[in-house]
């Protein structure tokens, strides 16, 4: 599929992974729809590509359906990345005094990392579906982002692997149920990508991360996110499929 003349979402559009995604699509001729809660950084992006910004919050149906009919109003809805993040809650399942895990912190992560983003494909889905139909019925792509800690999630990280392995189990199903519509379906599993996201200085973060990478021996960057989720939406027979992007790294269990 064409990026070039097609508008796009991103989701999450001003995080590390979303904000290389928003500068990668734009460079290759898309119209772009910046979807997130961070306002000021959003209003910058704005005014330096000349793109669109929309406050959305993905866990509101409202909010994102304001979004998609920004991108629809700019041309053929067909394509939507969602990279957004939230809070996220973890911790041992029986703690250190003998407690249980709190439900409030797993439900809020599910919230965010799982049923914000079937919110997103839903939308989505329903929106590029209205979109006029390609070279061999296609009419667009959907990206979601999980995370290696959907395979090997590692201790006290119970909430976020479980909300993330819903994002990688939804995939295939979603690229089943939207193929009579021409709509692929994707997800990528990065690794460790240092960006702002981890709360912690860039350097610390590849000390710790970098050594534990088989190859390359270095964290990863947002534009490599950016370049494959590129590729895919380029690449009609990508359908269905969760792609690790993380230099062969597996998570130990700390």
């Amino acid at each position: 599929m064409d990026i070039k003349g097609s508008s796009a979402v991103v989701v999450g559009g001003t995080g590390g992974l979303g904000e290389a995604t928003v500068r990668r699509l734009h460079a290759a001729g898309a119209q772009v729809v910046v979807a997130d809660v961070a306002d000021d950084k959003g209003k910058q992006l704005e005014a330096e590509l000349g793109i669109r910004y929309q406050h959305t919050d993905a866990t509101d149906e409202d909010s994102v359906l304001a979004a998609l009919a920004v991108a629809e109003s700019m041309g053929p809805l067909r394509i939507s990345v969602d990279t957004h993040g939230g809070p996220a809650k973890g911790g041992r399942l029986v703690g250190k005094d003998g407690s249980p895990l709190p439900l409030d912190g797993f439900r809020t992560t599910i919230e965010f990392y799982l049923t914000a983003v079937f919110n997103v494909l839903r939308l989505s889905a329903a929106a590029i579906a209205k979109s006029e139909p390609l070279d061999e019925g296609a009419r667009g792509v959907i990206v979601n982002t999980a995370s290696i800690a959907a395979f090997e999630g590692q201790t006290g990280q119970i909430p976020y692997a479980a909300a993330k392995g819903g994002v990688v189990g939804m995939t295939l199903v979603a690229a089943r149920d939207l193929s009579p519509l021409g709509i692929r379906v994707v997800t990528i599993a990065p690794g460790t990508v240092n960006t702002p996201a981890y709360g912690q200085a860039a350097d610390q973060l590849e000390q710790h991360w970098g050594p534990q990478v088989p190859f390359p021996k270095r964290m990863g960057r947002s534009h490599e996110y950016a370049q494959l989720a590129t590729s895919i939406i380029e690449n009609d027979y990508l359908n269905g499929e969760v792609i690790r992007l993380d230099g062969a790294l597996r998570f130990p269990p700390k």
